[in-house]
């Protein structure tokens, strides 16, 4: 739900799911500063209940078109 709402603040598309692990996977795709700022976020502020250890970001590339229409979480 946060995670969402900041992602359409930043008009970013993608998704995100917590893992069984504990951790989260997901996919940001927009604007190369909108994406940083979302991963800034996801870094340092995230949802009020999350506990952030560390990030890691791969895969990163530039893309033609969005693959996504908007931002969801995944269950």
């Amino acid at each position: 739900m946060y995670t969402e709402q900041e992602a359409k603040k930043l008009g970013v598309v993608g998704w995100v799911k917590n893992t069984s692990q504990g951790t989260v996977t997901g996919q940001v795709q927009g604007p190369e500063e909108r994406v940083n700022e979302m991963k800034s976020w996801l870094s340092k502020v995230g949802s009020p209940s999350s506990r952030i250890d560390k990030t890691n970001f791969s895969n990163e590339k530039e893309i033609s078109k969005l693959d996504f229409s908007d931002f969801n979480t995944r269950y």
